[in-house]
C-alpha cells in the first residue's frame, strides 16, 4: 500500500465516521443504531459476515441475548488472531476471555444497563399495586368517660362502643400518560447507553485479545533471537579453537586469540538479558490469561519459529471499517443517549398527566367482600410546572452542554482511532520493507561469512576478516529476527486500531450503520 493509497483510505475512514454520528434525533422515538457485536469467551459476533442489522431481525432485538449468543457457531465467529495459524495463540486467547475479571466486570456492566433498560420500559405501563389489612381499636376509658360528650356516649343510638374492628382489600393503580414523549426519551437513553455498553465490553475483549497476542510474539521473537544467538556463539567457538590451534602451532600471534575470545564473550553476554526477557514476557501472559506464574511454561518454553501472515493481507482493507472500531461506536452511542436526556429534560417543562384509581373494599362489621363495602375512586390529574426557580430551564441548559461535550469526545475519538488506523499502517508498511531489507542483507552475510572463513582456513586472509564478517552476519541476523517479530506486532496494532479485525482476503459485509448526525435543538420552553 503505497501513501497516496494510505492518504485515500485515512480520509475515507475519517469522513464514514463523521457522518455517521447518532441516528437517534433527540425529537424523535427513532429505532436505535445497529448493536455492538455481542462477547462471549470465543469472540465477537461476526458482523463482517452477517452485518448487524441482519443479526438484530433475525433475533428480534436491538441487543444480542443469550439465546442469540447461543444460536451464533463457532463457524461464524470472529477471531482475528487466526490469521497467524497459531495453535499454541489461540489456545492463549481464549484462556484469558475466559479468566478475564476486566471482562467480568465489563459484563456485569452490560447486565446492569440491560436491567436499567428494563426500568426504563417499565415506565410506559400503569403500576399497579394490591394492598390489604387488618384493624383493631379501643379509645380509652378516660377519653370515652372525661372527653366524649354524654350526647355521643349515651344517646338515642345506644351506649358508644369503645371497641372497633375493621379490615380493607383493594387495588391502587397509577400511570402517567407519555403525552411529551419523556418517558420515550427515557427509553431512547437506556437504550443507547446498553450499546454503549455493550461496545465497551467488545473494546475491553479487543484490548485483551491484542495484548496476549503482543506478549505471545514477543516471547517468540525472544526465542528465535536467543536461537540465533547460540547458534553464533557456536560458530564462534569453533573459530577460537581453530586460531588457538594455530596459535600454539606457532602459526598466529596472541592477537587474534585474543580478538576471537572478545567476540566470542559479547555474544554470549546476550543470552543472560534475552532469558530474562523470556521469563517476564511468560508472567505477563499468565497475568493476561489468569493464571499462576509458571504454569504456562511447559506449553510456552519449546520455542516456535514466528507465524507467516499472508503479505495480501496489508492491502486488503476496506475503507468502511473504522466504524466497527469499539470505542468510536461507545462514544457515539454515548453522545446518542445523552440526546435522548436532553429531550426527557425538555419534557420535564411540559404538563404532566397522569391517571389514579382505587378499587377496594373496606368494612367496620366483618362482611370485607359484600356488595356495600365495595368503593372506588378515579383521579385524572394534569400537573403544570409553574415556578421551579428557574431549575428545570437550568437542567435543559445543563444537559444540552452534556450533549456537546459527548459530541467532542465523540468527534475526538473518531479523529483519534483516524490517526491510530493511519500510524498502523504507515508502521506496518515501513516494517515489512525493513524485513524484506534484512533478510537479503543477511543472505549476503552469511555468504560472505562462509567465504571469509574458508579464505582464512586456506590462508588467503587473516583472521579480522572471519571476525569482521561473523559480527556482520551476526548483527544482521538478530536485526532480521527482530524486524520479523516487529511486523508481527505492527499487523497485532493495526488489528487493534481497526477494532478487532475485518474480512482480510474476501468481500466484507456492509455494515448498515444508519448514518445521519443529530439535529440541533433549540432552547424552546418558558422558564421554569
Amino acid at each position: 500500500m503505497d501513501r497516496k493509497q494510505q492518504a485515500a483510505l485515512g480520509l475515507s475512514l475519517l469522513l464514514a465516521a463523521f457522518y455517521a454520528g447518532p441516528a437517534v434525533a433527540g425529537g424523535t422515538d427513532a429505532a436505535p443504531a445497529a448493536p455492538a457485536p455481542a462477547v462471549t469467551a470465543a469472540g465477537p459476533a461476526d458482523f463482517r459476515r452477517t452485518s448487524w442489522t441482519e443479526l438484530a431481525q433475525q433475533y428480534g432485538n436491538p441487543y444480542f441475548t443469550e439465546e442469540a449468543q447461543a444460536a451464533l457457531s463457532p463457524d461464524v465467529l470472529a477471531a482475528w488472531w487466526t490469521v497467524f495459524h497459531d495453535d499454541v495463540l489461540d489456545g492463549l486467547i481464549r484462556t484469558a476471555l475466559t479468566n478475564s475479571r476486566d471482562l467480568a466486570a465489563a459484563r456485569s456492566r452490560l447486565n446492569q444497563a440491560r436491567a436499567r433498560l428494563g426500568i426504563a420500559k417499565a415506565a410506559r405501563l400503569p403500576w399497579l399495586d394490591a394492598a390489604g389489612g387488618w384493624v383493631r381499636s379501643q379509645v380509652p376509658d378516660n377519653v370515652v368517660d372525661g372527653v366524649l360528650p354524654e350526647a355521643v356516649t349515651r344517646g338515642a343510638l345506644g351506649p358508644y362502643d369503645a371497641k372497633k374492628e375493621g379490615s380493607y382489600a383493594g387495588l391502587d393503580a397509577t400511570w402517567e400518560l407519555d403525552v411529551f414523549g419523556k418517558t420515550r426519551a427515557r427509553v431512547r437513553s437506556a437504550s443507547n447507553s446498553l450499546q454503549a455498553r455493550n461496545a465497551q465490553l467488545y473494546s475491553a475483549w479487543v484490548s485483551l485479545s491484542a495484548e496476549v497476542a503482543l506478549n505471545y510474539i514477543t516471547l517468540r521473537t525472544l526465542q528465535e533471537e536467543l536461537a540465533v544467538t547460540e547458534r553464533h556463539v557456536a560458530n564462534l567457538k569453533e573459530n577460537r579453537e581453530l586460531v588457538a590451534a594455530n596459535e600454539r602451532a606457532g602459526l598466529l600471534s596472541s592477537l587474534p586469540a585474543d580478538q576471537a575470545s572478545y567476540t566470542l564473550h559479547a555474544a554470549e553476554a546476550r543470552i543472560p538479558a534475552l532469558k530474562e526477557g523470556i521469563g517476564s514476557t511468560l508472567n505477563r501472559l499468565s497475568v493476561l490469561t489468569g493464571t499462576v506464574p509458571g504454569a504456562l511454561n511447559d506449553g510456552l518454553l519449546p520455542a516456535k519459529p514466528l507465524p507467516d501472515v499472508d503479505p495480501r493481507l496489508y492491502n486488503a482493507i476496506p475503507a468502511g471499517v473504522l466504524r466497527q472500531r469499539p470505542d468510536v461506536h461507545a462514544a457515539e452511542r454515548a453522545w446518542a443517549a445523552q440526546i435522548a436526556k436532553t429531550s426527557e429534560a425538555k419534557a420535564e417543562m411540559k404538563p404532566r398527566f397522569t391517571i389514579s384509581g382505587l378499587l377496594g373494599f373496606a368494612t367496620l362489621d366483618g362482611g370485607l367482600f359484600s356488595a356495600g363495602s365495595r368503593g372506588f375512586s378515579l383521579l385524572p390529574q394534569v400537573t403544570f410546572p409553574l415556578f421551579h426557580g428557574g431549575a428545570l430551564a437550568k437542567n435543559v441548559r445543563v444537559q444540552k452542554e452534556k450533549e456537546k461535550e459527548l459530541q467532542a469526545d465523540y468527534e475526538k475519538t473518531v479523529l483519534q482511532a483516524a490517526a491510530e488506523v493511519r500510524s498502523s499502517m504507515t508502521a506496518i508498511s515501513q516494517d515489512h520493507e525493513r524485513r524484506v531489507f534484512l533478510e537479503q542483507g543477511r543472505a549476503a552475510a552469511r555468504d560472505a561469512c562462509g567465504l571469509a572463513q574458508n579464505r582464512f582456513r586456506n590462508g588467503l586472509s587473516d583472521y579480522l576478516d572471519v571476525l569482521d564478517a561473523e559480527r556482520q552476519y551476526l548483527q544482521l541476523d538478530q536485526n532480521f529476527t527482530e524486524a520479523k517479530g516487529r511486523e508481527l506486532t505492527s499487523l497485532v496494532s493495526l488489528f487493534k486500531a481497526l477494532g478487532g479485525g475485518w474480512e482480510p482476503l474476501g468481500a466484507a459485509a456492509a455494515d448498515d450503520v444508519p448514518s445521519g448526525r443529530s439535529a440541533n435543538h433549540d432552547e424552546g420552553g418558558a422558564r421554569k
